[in-house]
């Protein structure tokens, strides 16, 4: 018998509803509503629009009925950002984007009341600016009354979750995108908290993966008419959803999760905090069954993207497959940027940027559109390799493949540059991994399947998976050495 679930995927730029239906072998999903997901400025601060993300939940919800029978619902959403419910329920005001000011100076700041060698050894995080605690620093600086009003915070799924059940609760993956929690403990970190001067009220109680979080509101019910829908609180972070649909068959595995972000790490049963990792700035961050994704951060897609843009700007629209076809026919290995240097984070004259770099690094300065996304996806592919040595360097482990998975999949280019730059096979699929790993943890969390390996096994059989195999080994070892001079 087939059985129908609604998964909600919530990225920067965008959501979408997607309906899964599971018939006991495959999964397959159904896109019923998108819609863009716009923040918006107001004197000065920028602001996620959450009544309108919820409004759009609802019309996904709404949509859902042609679907039949829904058993469950699971929200997936980016990180560390939160919204604050006062004690009668009412949300207090709009989330604030990560990508506001508030937190400039906030991370130097904290290692004042905390060491720096000691944040690290108790959450694991990787420290970014953009993290929950410089967040809730800012708070406690600049608008304390704020949090003195506050009665829990709740991250953003976790947020969606309450509007639609009326339950506050913290799932564990998102919790761990905070810097709050005790990474070995897998609870907030009640020295952190101290540290900071947080009030411990705010900090609700956390949810393993897959938990049975409540049902719809009966207001919610008759508002839409609908029925008494379970909530599941699924891996809230997108990245772990992500890496629930990992078609994995070996226990010891490389993921790369690529979209506007790249993140590239491996699966383990428990954290690895040490000074080797702490150099490497490698976060640990909490999955299904307790698991830890042990991870870099790396910017992906959005060199491209903007590059994109910019020539749109100048009056020349092309699209992602015109633009992979020029990059196809440019020289290879010319040059290399670092992607994760700060002049690339802006918006803005992107291809400009890039020419500067070269420039400035001694190297041949890339001037077409094919020779500029050329240049992007041969970095992008080298700085895989370079985060992957500090990766195994961690865990002193071999992988001979690489599980990529996200909209970067779909440029056969950076698929096969990475295969060539790491010298391994890269097992390239599925795209929607992030919706596949939603609608397989509310069916762990139903019983319907019986484990994550068998969820990945179901994956791997519904999905088209492509494999690239490396070749002309030598030339990108001698690139290699180049690249790993021009690092920021």
């Amino acid at each position: 018998m087939e059985k129908k679930v609604l998964a909600f995927d919530f990225g920067a730029s965008g959501g979408r509803a997607m309906c899964g239906t599971f018939d006991g072998k495959k999964i397959e999903i159904e896109e019923l509503h998108r819609f863009s997901n716009d923040p918006v400025i107001l004197n000065g601060t920028m602001y996620w629009d959450v009544l309108r993300l919820f409004f759009e939940i609802k019309q996904g919800l709404i949509k859902a009925k042609k679907c039949g029978k829904i058993e469950s619902i699971g929200i997936d959403t980016w990180g560390v950002d939160f919204g604050l419910i006062d004690k009668e329920g009412r949300l207090l005001e709009n989330p604030v984007h990560y990508r506001d000011k508030r937190t400039q100076g906030m991370l130097e700041k904290s290692f004042g009341r905390i060491d720096k060698e000691k944040f690290y050894h108790i959450t694991g995080n990787q420290f970014m600016e953009i993290n929950t605690v410089f967040q809730l620093l800012s708070l406690m600086e600049n608008r304390e009354d704020l949090l003195k009003k506050a009665d829990k915070l709740l991250l953003m799924p976790d947020l969606f979750n309450y509007f639609l059940t009326g339950e506050k609760k913290a799932e564990y993956s998102i919790a761990s995108t905070t810097q709050l929690l005790n990474a070995g403990k897998r609870t907030w970190s009640d020295e952190v908290i101290h540290a900071f001067d947080f009030p411990e009220r705010i900090f609700p109680e956390i949810v393993p993966t897959g938990t049975k979080v409540g049902s719809l509101t009966e207001e919610i019910c008759e508002e839409l008419s609908v029925g008494k829908t379970e909530v599941i609180a699924v891996a809230g972070h997108d990245t772990q959803c992500a890496l629930a649909a990992v078609p994995a068959e070996e226990e010891d595995f490389i993921f790369l999760s690529c979209g506007t972000w790249s993140l590239l790490g491996t699966e383990l049963s428990e954290p690895i905090i040490n000074e080797k990792s702490r150099h490497y700035n490698v976060t640990n961050e909490g999955g299904y069954g307790g698991k830890i994704s042990f991870l870099k951060n790396i910017i992906g897609l959005w060199c491209v993207q903007e590059s994109r843009r910019q020539w749109i700007r100048e009056g020349v629209e092309f699209s992602f497959g015109e633009l992979e076809e020029m990059a196809k026919a440019a020289p290879p290995l010319k040059c290399f940027i670092d992607p994760d240097a700060p002049e690339f984070t802006p918006a803005g004259n992107l291809p400009e940027r890039i020419r500067k770099f070269c420039r400035k690094t001694r190297q041949n300065i890339p001037e077409t559109p094919g020779e500029i996304v050329r240049c992007i996806n041969e970095s992008l592919a080298m700085k895989y390799r370079h985060a992957m040595e500090e990766i195994r360097s961690c865990t002193e482990k071999d992988y001979q493949t690489i599980y990529m998975v996200g909209g970067g999949t779909q440029s056969a280019l950076l698929c096969q540059c990475t295969a060539d730059a790491c010298g391994c096979v890269v097992s390239a699929g599925p795209v929607e991994a992030t919706v596949l790993g939603n609608v397989a943890l509310q069916l762990l969390a139903a019983g319907d399947i019986a484990s994550l390996q068998e969820a990945r096994e179901i994956i791997r059989g519904s999905q088209d998976i492509k494999r690239y195999t490396p070749y002309r080994k030598k030339d990108w070892d001698e690139a290699y050495e180049r690249f790993k001079k021009i690092l920021v």
